[in-house]
């Protein structure tokens, strides 16, 4: 049961901030709030051990330093800072933290890319009437939450718990 658990809350909880960032452009406060509990939960249950669990949260940590740096300069919104803060322990401080972070700049950059040029030809999809998103053709922002889930779901399998989770499958 716990490796189900593991199995789905982070993804789950990624999949709906996405569809909630495209649609509305925002991160519901809740989503963190479960990903970084239910972290707490499912590592108190694996072979963790506490002081594998505190580099887990010394990477979320870690990580909510720099997007608080990054919001006030206006570069990263708070819901996407939250979101990617309580995502990092799920990783914890070795390299599936980096493949995550890497994974989600990657994915920004397309996602950027590709919603500037969405905007860029709003004109012409308003007028052949496809259904995309007002938040996508008109907002001044870029809906993160899908790079840092698109992220997330890459780098999951190598996150230590799924590699445990998996293994006790087995």
């Amino acid at each position: 049961m716990i490796e189900a658990a593991i199995l789905m809350i982070f993804p789950l909880c990624l999949l709906i901030a996405a569809v909630s960032d495209l649609r509305t452009m925002t991160i519901p406060n809740r989503l963190p709030v479960i990903l970084l509990c239910g972290f707490l939960v499912l590592a108190l249950f694996s072979a963790l051990g506490l002081p594998g669990i505190g580099l887990h949260l010394a990477a979320g940590a870690i990580v909510l330093a720099v997007c608080f740096v990054l919001f006030a300069l206006n570069v990263m919104g708070g819901g996407d800072a939250k979101l990617l803060a309580a995502a990092a322990p799920w990783f914890g401080l070795n390299p599936s933290l980096l493949l995550f972070v890497i994974y989600v700049a990657y994915s920004g950059g397309v996602l950027t890319l590709l919603i500037l040029l969405l905007r860029w030809r709003s004109q012409t999809i308003m007028a052949i009437g496809l259904p995309v998103p007002h938040s996508i053709l008109h907002a001044k922002k870029i809906p993160y939450g899908i790079a840092i889930a698109i992220g997330g779901f890459l780098a999951f399998p190598s996150s230590p718990l799924v590699v445990a989770a998996l293994a006790n499958l087995h």
